[in-house]
């Protein structure tokens, strides 16, 4: 059996039962693949579950306000994902008359869709003859034809493409593709590949070679920006002044507290005594409750986020400020961080 052969028989035999292979529904099959991105299958499952359950069909989800969706996304990150997905469904309910498309010329128009979600959907849903290239089909390739040249460069998306669609099944293009990307999933991991049970490991570049741990290659990423969050929590027990933030910048559009961000680590006293604190919550403001630091890594960016409660203060309302019921809090779309944080203090 050639390579492909291979790892069709492989996949087989040892493939996960996961609820979006059971379906050739595109709205389903587009749930799985936009949550599964940079996201583990065990972390996604459960938000799979809940939107599927939430919004049947892309016509529920096209009703559906940016809070609903960001409050159902809460602590899967990249929320972006999140709110293009609501672009999504809206779109094809506006042009398409609620049937979500099954073809790839179709499904790459629509926002939030590039190439890779586009073949998957069209392939999966319609059979399509569409080569699937992911991180795990990226890194099965590179290893196994021995490819140095740097998966993340913008040259090697086209040659990865091209070696994966050499390679595609052309009777059952879906299969293949599940078969390409579970074994990668599986077996030719990032770390530690079962290379000892692998049915490919004698036509296999890295393993004749010892060269899992050096393929993929990949090109050095941009150093993490760090930030340093000083948020106040300012409550009776019974309501909390929160923030909506606006839409350039992380956690668009979502709900924290008061915020004082800073160049670098500074002292609760000097938190307490900056301009802009002593403008918002007056001179007598004091700090009843000072959390540890809490550091958050966020792609390209490390968040270091201090909680302090206040008391003694006297607030005077910014425009995005306003008062909430404590127990409103689970209607809100909030930050991982923000939540761990209120979750302390309100038992949510």
């Amino acid at each position: 059996m050639n390579f492909a052969d291979e790892l069709l028989n492989w996949y087989q035999q040892n493939k996960r039962d996961l609820p979006w292979r059971n379906t050739t529904d595109a709205y389903t099959i587009w749930l799985s693949e936009i949550i599964l991105q940079q996201t583990r299958v065990e972390q996604g499952m459960p938000y799979f579950h809940r939107f599927l359950e939430r919004f049947p069909d892309v016509r529920s989800f096209a009703a559906a306000t940016e809070d609903e969706v960001l409050k159902l996304w809460q602590g899967l990150g990249y929320y972006s994902r999140g709110r293009n997905m609501l672009k999504t469904a809206q779109q094809v309910e506006q042009e398409y008359g609620g049937v979500f498309p099954t073809d790839y010329n179709t499904l790459i128009k629509l926002k939030g869709i590039g190439e890779y979600t586009a073949a998957a959907i069209s392939s999966f849903s319609a059979n399509e003859h569409r080569a699937v290239v992911d991180g795990n089909v990226y890194r099965v390739l590179a290893r196994y034809f021995g490819i140095s040249e740097p998966v993340n460069s913008p040259k090697s998306k086209k040659t990865f493409q091209e070696l994966a669609d050499s390679l595609i099944n052309k009777k059952n293009p879906a299969l293949h593709n599940q078969a390409m990307m579970e074994f990668g999933a599986l077996l030719c991991k990032p770390k530690n590949p079962g290379c000892g049970i692998c049915p490919v490991r004698l036509g296999c570049y890295a393993f004749k070679h010892n060269a899992t741990t050096n393929l993929p290659v990949k090109l050095k990423t941009v150093k993490s920006k760090e930030r340093y969050l000083n948020y106040f929590l300012v409550t009776d027990g019974k309501t909390l002044l929160m923030n909506k933030r606006g839409d350039n910048d992380i956690w668009a559009n979502m709900y924290d507290l008061p915020l004082l961000e800073t160049n670098g680590l500074i002292s609760v006293e000097e938190a307490l005594n900056s301009s802009e604190i002593q403008y918002a919550f007056g001179e007598n403001v004091k700090a009843e409750y000072v959390s540890p630091i809490n550091k958050h890594i966020l792609t390209h960016q490390k968040l270091f986020v201090r909680l302090i409660k206040l008391s003694d203060y006297q607030v005077k309302l910014e425009q995005k400020w306003f008062y909430t019921e404590v127990e409103n809090l689970s209607n809100l779309a909030l930050p991982k961080i923000i939540f761990i944080f209120l979750k302390y203090f309100f038992n949510l």
